[in-house]
């Protein structure tokens, strides 16, 4: 006759057993318990305590239980653990990111204010995430209890590539090329105007900028110029130079969504000779949404890359 706690260990752990293993389970575990049992009492301890301390020894019933019938206790296990992870993080670089940027373009095309843009932008972004996560991991753990395969196997031709992380002469020298050739357009715009109307060239960029405005830019691309030279005479990145990429993005931001927002930006006679050619309200409202996104979408990228390669070199 078993005990009271033995006859309880025995009854959790197979009751969830199928009726094929459960006879066997039970008088497995019961000579294994008594066994136990008396290995302690002939080292002293009183039956009580060598039954609980053997019980306690076997663990949580439910996850013995679990053994015996060869089931998982875990959503997802290492066979498809990185398939999902890799699968998951993928989707989460790019759905979130252009559903957000399809919910604020829309928005901001049917007139709403910038707050309300945002705010649906998160909102839609946070929303793609949990069903992102909920719907991919459902998947897996379908995979995983049914005991599917994906179809996925690793070999050496999925080993990564050797990436640049922008520090070679070549690098620097677009950098300083490109930099030169927006110094050079910002110059010619001041000097000559970039845009022709009626055969005559205008300034694209209001002509109130000169000259703080103006100056300030050309600083900023020359900072740039500045953080490429000195990126490629360290030979790597590193976090100061990843802070310094971001806060001259934040800064062109700033600068160009500032004068945008006061309709400073632009020359007033190149946007009134677009609406007097029968460019509407509507139409040039979508143009200043695309250049604002444009503008925000190409910061965020030249910053996000800095601390991508700042990675890369850390981990070399």
């Amino acid at each position: 006759m078993h005990s009271t706690l033995t006859s309880r260990y025995i009854d959790a752990t197979a009751r969830s057993l199928p009726a094929a293993l459960e006879q066997d389970v039970r008088e497995e575990l019961a000579a294994s318990i008594a066994d136990a049992v008396e290995a302690r009492i002939a080292q002293g301890e009183d039956r009580g305590t060598a039954e609980r301390a053997a019980l306690t020894e076997l663990g949580d019933p439910s996850a013995l239980a679990a053994g015996y019938a060869d089931r998982s206790l875990h959503l997802i296990g290492p066979r498809h653990y990185l398939t999902w992870l890799r699968l998951l993080r993928t989707l989460l670089l790019i759905v979130p990111p252009i559903a957000m940027l399809g919910a604020g373009v829309a928005h901001a095309i049917t007139g709403a204010s910038v707050g309300e843009a945002i705010g649906e932008s998160i909102a839609v972004g946070l929303s793609v995430i949990v069903h992102l996560c909920f719907w991919v991991t459902l998947v897996f753990v379908i995979l995983e209890r049914t005991g599917a395969e994906t179809g996925t196997t690793w070999d050496v031709d999925q080993l990564p590539e050797e990436r640049s992380t922008g520090t070679g002469r070549t690098d620097v020298l677009a950098s300083l090329a490109l930099v030169a050739i927006m110094l050079g357009a910002l110059a010619w715009d001041l000097v000559r105007g970039l845009a022709v109307i009626d055969g005559s060239t205008v300034q694209v960029l209001h002509p109130d900028l000169w000259p703080g405005w103006t100056l300030a830019l050309a600083a900023l691309l020359l900072l740039e110029a500045g953080l490429a030279i000195a990126i490629f005479a360290q030979g790597r990145w590193s976090t100061t130079a990843a802070i310094v990429n971001t806060a001259l993005a934040v800064a062109f931001v700033s600068w160009a969504l500032t004068l945008l927002g006061r309709g400073q930006l632009l020359n007033p006679e190149l946007l009134g000779s677009a609406q007097a050619s029968g460019v509407d309200a509507g139409t040039m409202r979508i143009l200043g949404t695309i250049l604002v996104v444009s503008i925000v979408g190409c910061s965020a990228w030249d910053a996000i890359d800095g601390w991508l390669k700042t990675a890369r070199d850390r981990r070399r």
